[in-house]
Order: structure tokens, then sequence, then C-alpha cells
């Protein structure tokens, strides 16, 4: 059944019909991005909140924010310059920013942080990185650009090498692949960060 989605804090919350919809908004939205933007999201407010370092995830975030006429608030070392540091909860941070903004995308270093986040958050949420957990947003990336590249993804056969037990966008793409018909995952990794049982 086609659902809309509000938070985004996992690939599980993804099935076939929302990736195939997903992905079709994608392909015309680099229309859009190729048209120089619009305005869309004008007078909307996204806050980056991330608490691990990131570059491309963040600026990714934020560019498309502002190429659709949004705002950006938000802090690259929310460890350090949030009041987090002063002792205040998480939840109470995902409290206080849903007053002051209407999307927050956060990157956490703990498994589960957007799951507490969207808890007690009165807007959307986006995981965009948990700890060793998960990456969905970009395990989507991954899996439009695969099907883009190739046109399908069911009956390809697909190698994921690497560090594989704290690779998070391994897990969040693995689930991802779940949704589609004879693909073959070849997990190729040391013997101490193998694919955990969890994610086969």
């Amino acid at each position: 059944m086609d659902r809309i989605l509000y938070h985004v804090l996992g690939a599980k919350q993804f099935g076939r019909q929302e990736l195939d919809r997903l992905f079709a908004q994608a392909k015309e939205m680099e229309s859009v991005v190729a048209a120089g933007g619009d305005r869309r999201l004008a007078g909307r407010i996204m806050t980056t909140l991330f608490f691990e370092a990131s570059t491309r995830t963040r600026l990714s975030f934020e560019a498309a924010m502002c190429r659709l006429g949004g705002s950006v608030i938000g802090t690259e070392n929310a460890a350090q310059f949030s009041s987090t540091i002063k002792g205040e909860t998480l939840e109470d941070t995902a409290r206080i920013i849903s007053g002051y903004s209407d999307i927050i995308v956060m990157r956490h270093t703990e498994i589960g942080a957007a799951k507490r986040a969207a808890a007690v958050a009165s807007i959307p949420v986006i995981n965009a990185g948990d700890g060793a957990g998960e990456h969905p947003t970009q395990a989507l990336l991954d899996a439009y650009t695969i099907n883009k590249e190739f046109g399908r993804i069911d009956g390809l056969k697909i190698a994921m090498v690497g560090d594989l037990t704290y690779g998070r966008t391994v897990h969040s793409l693995s689930y991802i692949l779940a949704n589609y018909q004879d693909v073959m995952v070849y997990y190729i990794a040391p013997e101490n960060v193998q694919i955990p049982a969890s994610v086969k």
C-alpha cells in the first residue's frame, strides 16, 4: 500500500511503491535543479543538527533547501555548539527546534538518535546517519543512482566492500535492495568487520 511518510528514520520504512514514487520525483527534481531551482519551499526553514562531522551530507541537504527557495539554520558541530554541552537532552533539543523550523535533518553518533528525536518533535525528522545504525538518505541516493545507470535494480549482482559492521549506508542499502527481485548481494570484508547477522 502506498503511504505518505512523515519522518525518514530508516530504510525499512520504504516499500517498492514508495521507492518508485521517490525515484520518479528525484528524476523530476533533476530538471528543476538544471533550470536553477524554484521557490516551492519559500518561507520554510530546515534545521541541520549535526552531532557528528559531515561535509557532503550536510551541504547536500542545505543546497537542496536553498535551491527550492527555503532557508537553513543549524550547526555542523552540535556536540560542541548546542545546549547539549550544558546537559540538555536530545529530546529537549528536538522539542525546542520544532518551534523554530519546519523540518530537522539530524546526524548523531548514537544508533536510534533520530528515532528518539522524532518521538517528541512536532515536525518531520530526517535521519542523516546515526552511529553504526543507518544512513537511509544516502542509501536512497545510491539505489536511485544504480537504477538510473542500469535502468533497473531487479536481477542485479551488487558487491559491498569494506567495513560492513559499522558502514551504516551498507545497512540501509541492504534493506532497500530487499524490495527488489532476484538481487544478489555479495558482502566482502575483513573478518573483524563483517556484515551484522541482523542486516543479512
